[in-house]
């Protein structure tokens, strides 16, 4: 992995209409135009400049036809990925704004770079180390990518960097709706006032959750429905998870070598996580390696009648997403010449057996079924067509239930393994033990 820096990418973009602006401060203008007044004048533009709405587009529309001329692939699919075939293998460059990382062997970046810089400035920022606040550690085992100097970073911005650190993220919910620690506000509990930086906490804790940190999703989650009434309880369930992060800053999702990368998915519900509202939670979460790439935690926009209804629900949801997955790695394997899993269904792992009864013989209008709308068994068709095969696993097994409740500390410290979560002082030191073993 390489990466690259386009210096004023924006720049490069040539308009596709017409745009003015005013003339700006320090402009040198003709004496003849000097005679009148100046907001009588105003300059065309004949490049994109930074501010502009159509700059990104404009940008993106000159690096694409750039890539393409050369006979790089792209596919809407992944619009920002492309991909080029050579002789000694492939490369693929995934483009953020300004930021390239190209991925491949040693002469094929070489190849890629010497054509980027003929036609844009760029920097070279050697092996991708630290990519959009993400940290990517290379060893001879795999890839670890965390966010520790993030999280020291927010947990020095709440005052949290000295606080005593816990074990979970939440504390195990109560049974008993009224003594639950995450209810609304109720009408006699003060509102936090704008001195207590509630929103910018959760935003904070939100990029840590969908990036690299999926063990925060579900309680992340949860405290964001309270953004525009927090009390006193959800600022101290915020405060829990700042806690949690102070003993696991290091903690990471690692992607080893030499496991087969095939794509599995696991999905579950919570039913009635929210009694309140009575809303169930949708939780899903795919790997490949054995490690997480993909992952939600939502509550259900609408009211589920039984378990068996929610589980419904949220396999629709991981149907979706499984969908575009196996579409993005098809593209991608098949750009680069290397096996396609078009052939094989990607196994989706669900706990409830009789929604997967339900799945597999399609939308019958029963008394159970017939309140469910027939678009929900989308997930039918699916295995119809072999895109995807439906099995059951037991609940203490189903890495989703991470995504739907709180669990105990062992159960939670159980599934996040299973998803591939890691500490970079464990994995560190185990390159150490297999660079250095120890002689008796």
């Amino acid at each position: 992995m390489h990466l690259m820096d386009v210096v004023t990418a924006y720049l490069y973009g040539s308009l596709d209409s017409e745009i003015y602006m005013k003339i700006p401060d320090g402009f040198v203008i003709s004496d003849e135009i000097k005679s009148k007044p100046h907001n009588m004048h105003s300059i065309k533009l004949q490049r994109s400049l930074y501010g502009l709405k159509q700059s990104g587009r404009m940008w993106y529309k000159r690096l694409s036809d750039y890539l393409l001329k050369e006979g790089y692939v792209n596919n809407p699919l992944c619009p920002c990925v492309f991909i080029k075939r050579s002789s000694t293998g492939f490369v693929i460059i995934a483009v953020y704004v300004d930021d390239l990382n190209i991925v491949g062997n040693h002469d094929d970046i070489v190849r890629t770079s010497e054509y980027l810089k003929k036609e844009f400035e760029m920097k070279e920022l050697g092996k991708t180390r630290l990519c959009l606040g993400l940290q990517i550690e290379h060893f001879s085992s795999g890839v670890f990518v965390h966010q520790s100097n993030y999280i020291e970073k927010i947990l020095k911005r709440f005052y949290m960097d000295k606080a005593h650190p816990l074990s979970s993220p939440m504390v195990v919910r109560s049974l008993d709706v009224d003594k639950d620690p995450f209810r609304p506000h109720e009408s006699d509990e003060e509102l936090l006032g704008p001195e207590v930086p509630y929103l910018s906490a959760i935003g904070a804790l939100m990029y840590l959750a969908n990036c690299t940190r999926p063990d925060i999703a579900f309680v992340v989650n949860l405290l964001a429905r309270y953004s525009s009434s927090p009390t006193r309880r959800h600022w101290n369930g915020v405060k829990h998870i700042f806690r949690y992060l102070r003993g696991t800053s290091d903690m990471g999702l690692f992607y080893s070598r030499g496991v087969k990368l095939n794509l599995q998915g696991y999905a579950d519900a919570g039913f009635l996580s929210d009694p309140h509202k009575a809303r169930s939670q949708t939780g899903y979460v795919f790997t490949c390696g054995n490690t997480a790439v993909s992952w939600k935690s939502v509550k259900q926009t609408m009211v589920a009648t039984s378990s068996n209804h929610s589980e419904v629900l949220a396999i629709h949801e991981a149907s979706r997403e499984c969908v575009w997955l196996r579409n993005m790695i098809e593209h991608i394997q098949e750009s680069c010449g290397l096996p396609s899993i078009k052939d094989s269904p990607t196994i989706l792992y669900e706990d409830n057996a009789a929604c997967i009864a339900q799945l597999s013989e399609g939308f019958i209008k029963g008394d159970r079924t017939k309140h469910i709308s027939p678009k929900f068994f989308y997930a039918h068709e699916l295995q119809k067509n072999g895109e995807i095969d439906v099995k059951q696993i037991r609940s203490s097994d189903n890495l989703a239930d991470l995504f739907t409740k709180a669990l105990p500390t062992t159960t939670f410290k159980r599934l996040t393994y299973g998803i591939g979560l890691r500490k970079l002082k464990d994995i560190a030191s185990k390159e150490t033990e297999q660079v250095s073993p120890m002689f008796t």
